[in-house]
C-alpha cells in the first residue's frame, strides 16, 4: 500500500467515500491508505473541495511537476551535463529518482496545505 498524497509506505491510516454504501461494488476503489495523518487530512480536504473529481493533472499537479525541474537539474549538472543517461549508473538513477520524486511530493505536499489554510 502506498500513500495517496506522497506516494511513500502507507502506515494504517485510510479514507473512504462515506457516500457509497458497504453493499456498492465501487466501494473497495474509493479506498485510499496514507502515510500519515497529515496526508490523510490533506486529501480529505482536497475530496472536500473538488468532490472528488481529478482526471488530468490539475493546476497543483502541474506546478510540482515543474518544482521538479530546479532540483532535477542541478543533480544532473553535479554527474556532467554531457554523460548520457544509458552511462549513469544504478545508484545515479536511484539518486535521480529520489530526487524527482522527493521535490514532487514535498510541492504537493506544501500546496495541498497553502490550500487548505492549515498550518503544520
Amino acid at each position: 500500500m502506498i500513500c495517496a498524497v506522497c506516494s511513500r509506505q502507507a502506515r494504517g491510516f485510510g479514507w473512504f467515500n462515506p457516500r457509497l454504501p458497504r453493499s456498492d461494488p465501487r466501494r473497495p476503489e474509493s479506498v485510499r491508505d496514507f502515510c500519515s495523518l497529515r496526508c490523510q487530512g490533506v486529501f480529505s480536504n482536497l475530496m472536500k473541495q473538488t468532490g472528488g473529481r481529478m482526471i488530468d493533472p490539475t493546476e497543483m499537479e502541474q506546478a510540482a511537476m515543474a518544482a521538479c525541474l530546479g532540483p532535477l537539474g542541478d543533480y544532473v549538472a553535479a554527474l556532467g551535463l554531457d554523460k548520457p543517461l544509458a552511462d549513469y549508473t544504478r545508484e545515479q538513477v536511484l539518486g535521480l529518482v529520489d530526487v524527482v520524486v522527493t521535490s514532487y511530493q514535498d510541492r504537493m505536499v506544501a500546496s495541498h496545505e497553502q490550500a487548505a489554510g492549515t498550518p503544520f
